[in-house]
């Protein structure tokens, strides 16, 4: 196995996502096709460095002292001030000036939404599996800002513990497009992390409406969060400030729908499931991409050690976990066009299950999932 040093170094690529920066600083100045630079330098940069740059196979050592990651933990707790200042700076900017027409403030818009998603809720999902305490909050006020405070119930309640179940919302069905995944997810996601929530507290014998349920900072800080870009903006300002926070919600439901697609686990009767493997997350080792997401596609380890720091995430090989054939760039923008998607995934999910599951290689003999009796995701 290749071990990896950490190093301040090795951290600093990390810190490329400070790049959006001044492109939105170009957008808001210049307007024009200076509003899209942000998707061109997240999406299509970093797929181009992924193809110059290849693979990043190597493994840093899991033991390493939490000393020497300050610089890879400070990228993720700077990111709410800054993207505090990104989204109601920009608010404020727009509807006090009007160079800018209602298109480009859109497209503008847009690619603020693409940083916050890209950028802010993979950083929140970093620090809210942490146990510091001002690591959490930070990635509370961070999904504030993008309205979609649940995600930290139902990330840690409920996906880490259903993954590849369909108790679980975000693992995405085998043959099911994102389109209907992204609608069913905003449906059900919301529902499922106030009923883990209320379940939790049931057996503390507290009713779902104490105040200890988290749901109820969640709803202060978003109403809070709101009623600052009426302030700044007005209508216009909830708007865009509305708009931005659907991209950003957006860009991370395609991640999920990325990161689990078709992966199954084994029934094992009365509602008992098999632990979770390093074969049920979707891996891709692009070194770029793995800068800009922290990581995030060394999915498998995540599930494994999910308050693993993402500098020590460890990467699995092809007889581990399964591959994805591009990084999540790449993949997202495939799961945009499902026959597109479907051609290149359904004969790897194919290919995963006679390989993990040769007893039960072939849909049809996976009742559970034909009947619909247990809940797990209908073939």
């Amino acid at each position: 196995m290749n071990m990896s040093s950490i190093s301040t170094r090795n951290a600093l690529p990390f810190w490329l996502s400070l790049g959006v920066i001044p492109l939105l600083l170009l957008g808001a100045t210049y307007g024009g096709w200076t509003t899209f630079l942000v998707p061109v330098y997240a999406w299509y940069l970093f797929s181009i460095l992924d193809r110059l740059l290849g693979m990043n196979t190597e493994n840093p050592d899991p033991e390493t002292d939490p000393s020497e990651l300050a610089l890879y933990r400070l990228i993720t707790m700077i990111w709410f001030p800054i993207q505090f200042v990104m989204i109601y700076g920009l608010i404020y900017f727009v509807t006090h000036t009007d160079h800018l027409t209602m298109v480009e403030v859109i497209v503008l818009f847009f690619s603020l939404g693409v940083s916050s998603g890209t950028i802010g809720i993979v950083y929140a999902h970093e620090l809210l599996h942490q146990r510091n305490r001002v690591e959490r909050w930070l990635g509370d006020l961070l999904l504030a800002s993008v309205l979609y405070s649940h995600f930290r119930t139902e990330h840690l309640l409920v996906h880490h513990k259903h993954v590849g179940t369909r108790r679980d919302a975000v693992t995405a069905l085998y043959n099911e497009g994102f389109h209907h995944f992204f609608w069913r997810v905003l449906r059900e996601g919301p529902v499922s992390a106030w009923e883990a929530e209320k379940a939790l507290l049931a057996r503390r014998g507290l009713s779902a409406f104490h105040p200890r349920n988290p749901h109820f900072r969640y709803w202060s800080l978003q109403l809070s969060a709101l009623l600052l870009a009426v302030l700044l903006g007005g209508t216009m300002g909830f708007c865009l400030f509305i708009w931005q926070a659907f991209i950003a919600i957006w860009q991370l439901e395609l991640t999920n729908y990325v990161e689990h697609y078709g992966l199954t686990r084994r029934h094992l009767g009365e509602g008992k499931y098999e632990h979770v493997k390093p074969h049920h997350s979707w891996n891709a080792a692009q070194m770029a991409t793995n800068w800009l997401l922290i990581n995030l596609q060394r999915h498998s380890d995540h599930h494994y050690k999910p308050d693993r720091r993402f500098p020590l995430l460890q990467n699995y090989s092809e007889k581990d976990a399964p591959q994805l054939p591009y990084g999540y760039p790449v993949m997202t923008f495939a799961a945009m066009v499902p026959p597109w998607w479907r051609r290149i995934m359904n004969p790897r999910v194919k290919a995963w299950r006679k390989q993990y599951y040769p007893d039960m290689a072939t849909f049809e003999d996976w009742e559970p999932y034909k009947h619909g009796t247990n809940p797990l995701p209908r073939l």
